[in-house]
């Protein structure tokens, strides 16, 4: 995508607090078990503790080294203990914070719901700070707007091929997720990586392709790219969010829906943008949860 969303400003100012503490009740009420129930061990919607902690003894967790071409990147990764060859896999793509705090959290809930995961490092060599605890997003700009298309698809690329290298899983089936920022990017490798990913799932990822701004009605070419998605692709986006135009989700779902291709878009009423980030403001449980149960549904059917 041409443009970085601000996911502190993305979010229309009629989304207040009263709003977010309304719905974070009404989650709570509707009863606590599966996800819902690891969504209510911290207070959310500020910095907490993880929900999956890093040393839990169910999870193997490592920083694997990535390369390809003349680059190399860490990421980081975690799998079910003693994951077996055929386990299937997710690379996680990360939101403009890089891979923080809360992005590695959702590793390890990945890997908790039975895949290895991983997440590389789209910022190696780009001089972005730690995205932990992180507010202001001045220096997280000036690293994204340094990313190039084809070197961070071929980033994503290798995290699949490093999850496929160890004896047996060659053939394992590999999905594709990511958040804000990295869900525009996730979004492109339907086209672009479709021979690497078995299945994508996008959270508040921009729609427009190509374009500045988000003035005016969408044309045409901002949709082009729909023609050629080439893998079941799953996504989830906020009403509220003012930098991703429910009517241009809705536009694209229209063409797959033409194309006869598998999905699943949901738009939230009661969400912005960045409603998954349960450690900013942002966060909205209801939206969280669904969207989080719905995605973990999509990748049983597309990748076990």
């Amino acid at each position: 995508m041409s443009d970085t969303i601000d996911p502190t400003r993305a979010t229309s100012p009629s989304f207040n607090r009263r709003v977010f503490v309304g719905l974070s009740a009404a989650s709570a009420a509707a009863g606590a078990t599966g996800a819902t129930a690891l969504a209510q061990r911290a207070e959310l919607g500020r910095p907490h503790p993880p929900l999956v902690a890093e040393d839990d003894p169910a999870l193997d967790i490592a920083r694997p080294e990535l390369s390809h071409a003349d680059r190399t990147l860490g990421a980081y990764l975690a799998a079910p203990k003693g994951a077996a060859p055929a386990t299937p896999a997710v690379v996680v793509v990360q939101a403009i914070w890089g891979v923080d705090a809360q992005l590695r959290d959702t590793v390890r809930r990945l890997a908790t719901a039975g895949y290895v995961a991983i997440a590389p490092d789209l910022y190696a060599g780009l001089g972005a700070p730690s995205g932990d605890g992180a507010t202001e997003i001045g220096p997280f700009r000036d690293a994204a707007a340094k990313l190039a298309d084809a070197t961070v698809d071929a980033d994503l690329a290798a995290a699949a091929a490093y999850v496929r290298s160890r004896p047996g899983t060659a053939r394992v089936k590999v999905g594709v997720t990511g958040f804000c920022m990295g869900g525009g990017i996730t979004l492109r490798q339907t086209v672009d990586n479709a021979k690497v990913f078995d299945a994508a799932a996008v959270f508040y990822g921009k729609v427009r392709y190509g374009t500045t701004g988000d003035n005016g009605a969408i044309t045409p070419i901002a949709l082009a790219y729909a023609d050629d998605v080439a893998i079941p692709l799953a996504g989830s986006w906020g009403a509220r969010d003012t930098s991703i135009r429910p009517d241009d989700v809705r536009a694209l779902e229209a063409r797959l829906v033409a194309r006869g291709l598998a999905h699943d878009f949901r738009i939230y009423d009661d969400a912005g943008h960045a409603f998954f980030d349960d450690t900013r403001a942002s966060y909205v449980g209801p939206a969280a949860t669904d969207a989080w149960a719905r995605t973990l549904a999509w990748f049983g059917r597309y990748l076990t």
